[in-house]
């Protein structure tokens, strides 16, 4: 039986943001692994919360460079590489920060500036 379509693309994101927030570390570990999903799928639910039926909107992938402190609030969300297009990339933005507070990030995932500093494909469904 085929995935439906949001955990095809969940598990898409996560599999793409390993090596984006890791490229020059080891792979992380559950831990960060389950904090990296928990965050990806938050993102899609703020994204699909502001969707609405029949807006035509398109589909498409923004890599959003995001500052986490390490008591889970986002600091900064910014567009690293572009869709194309303003409004997607906007549209990134926007869910990345909607996400509101998480839970601190695991040690794994944290700098050694104290912050989670990572860089996130955002993909965004029609």
């Amino acid at each position: 039986m085929p995935l439906p379509e949001f955990a095809r693309r969940t598990l898409l994101l996560g599999l793409l943001l390993i090596p984006c927030a890791f490229p020059a570390r080891a792979a992380p570990g559950p831990a960060a692994r389950a904090w990296l999903s928990d965050l990806v799928m938050r993102i899609d639910g703020a994204d699909r919360a502001e969707r609405r039926p029949g807006s035509g909107r398109r589909g498409g992938t923004v890599v959003v460079h995001v500052v986490i402190a390490p008591d889970g609030v986002l600091q900064r969300a910014e567009v690293e590489r572009s869709s194309g297009s303003p409004d997607l990339d906007q549209r990134a933005l926007r869910a990345v920060r909607a996400v509101g507070p998480l839970s601190a990030p695991p040690a794994g995932l944290v700098s050694s500036g104290g912050v989670a500093d990572l860089s996130i494909p955002v993909e965004l469904g029609r």
